[in-house]
């Protein structure tokens, strides 16, 4: 099956076009085109996105996208088309459900509306480590998705079937180091930012003398809460002069605490639910410290559960992972009509 999925939930234009076989039981994908038109520039002198300018470009991009991802004379010929429906900013995921349905229309081919989260949660798909792996040996599992927007642990019995155990109740994991990026007036993306500034503090051996607080990390839930531990942070920036080596110290502690009760909370869960692996999604994934602080736990731990993760470049928004979602819709016949498809900015993962 030859996927066209098109991704426009924030500030990346995405459209990408993906060879998928093998079904639920033994999923194999093959690259074909993977287009992804940042917006960054545009919002940076905002410290953030601003929807209604995140739509104009979309509105821009998606034709030269489409035109790079199907050169003329080519027609595009597709067996399907998947779009993001949400979550995401309404007024972007609009302008990219409008052009999927414009090309359902003329091409005639099925369409399949898909949860952007569900596109994290199966990203690590594109791991060749998993794409090797029995995929029989890799459930249970525990699905860790972490970005900008969310933070969500998910029990995965199989590619089908999963269950939310936990998420975040307030900040998300990405929202709080953008956040603190602003604090630290770092700049945007903060994310990114924030993490060069900790490593720096880590090898130069500087550390506060502020421990933050790590949030809900002994409550007993599989929940998360960071805006706390935000405040902590404004409440040592106004305090404080902010030097450059101050600024290292607060960056290196909060992503220390980030990872703390990720760690300690994905770590319960692989206890509790006895897995066989942790599957991880999202911006946030990308962050090494991150995820080398997991997979040592996990080996430590001797949980012996595989820890498989898309590549960083693939671990943010992009179309892939929107058609590899849209797969495993298409194999449920899961199709919704173009006059049917509708942006639901809130979506939940089931």
């Amino acid at each position: 099956m030859r996927i066209l999925s098109i991704e426009t939930s924030c500030d990346e234009t995405a459209m990408a076009i993906v060879k998928a076989e093998g079904g639920l039981r033994a999923p194999r994908f093959r690259i074909i085109k993977n287009i992804v038109s940042s917006q960054i520039k545009i919002h940076a002198p905002y410290g953030g996105v601003v929807p209604n300018l995140a739509k104009r470009e979309h509105t821009k991009n998606l034709p030269k996208v489409f035109a790079a991802l199907y050169p003329k004379p080519y027609t595009p010929n597709p067996d399907l088309i998947a779009v993001t429906v949400g979550p995401g900013l309404e007024p972007a995921l609009w302008t990219g459900i409008e052009f999927a349905r414009d090309l359902a229309k003329k091409s005639k081919k099925p369409l399949v509306g898909v949860n952007h989260l569900e596109g994290h949660l199966y990203s690590f798909l594109f791991n060749l480590k998993s794409q090797i792996s029995n995929l029989k040996n890799i459930f249970p599992a525990i699905g860790l998705i972490v970005s900008g927007g969310h933070t969500i642990l998910v029990r995965m019995d199989s590619l089908a079937r999963y269950k939310k155990i936990g998420e975040t109740r307030d900040d998300a994991a990405g929202e709080a180091f953008d956040k603190v990026a602003r604090l630290l007036e770092l700049g945007y993306p903060g994310g990114p930012l924030v993490s060069a500034l900790a490593a720096e503090a880590r090898e130069e051996n500087i550390k506060g003398d502020f421990p933050f607080t790590r949030p809900m990390l002994h409550d007993g839930s599989f929940d998360f809460s960071f805006s706390g531990l935000k405040t902590a942070v404004r409440n040592v920036v106004t305090k404080r002069e902010m030097t450059g080596e101050l600024k290292k110290q607060v960056a290196r502690e909060f992503e220390e605490c980030i990872a703390d009760v990720l760690v300690a909370k994905t770590l319960r869960a692989v206890e509790e639910h006895d897995v066989r692996a942790v599957v991880m999604g999202g911006g946030v994934s990308a962050n090494t410290y991150i995820r080398e602080r997991l997979a040592e736990a996990l080996e430590k731990a001797d949980a012996s559960a595989e820890h498989l993760v898309p590549p960083p470049e693939l671990a943010t928004d992009n179309a892939l992972m929107i058609a590899l979602a849209g797969y495993f819709h298409a194999l449920k016949e899961d199709f919704v009509a173009a006059e049917n498809l509708n942006a639901r900015g809130n979506l939940k993962l089931s």
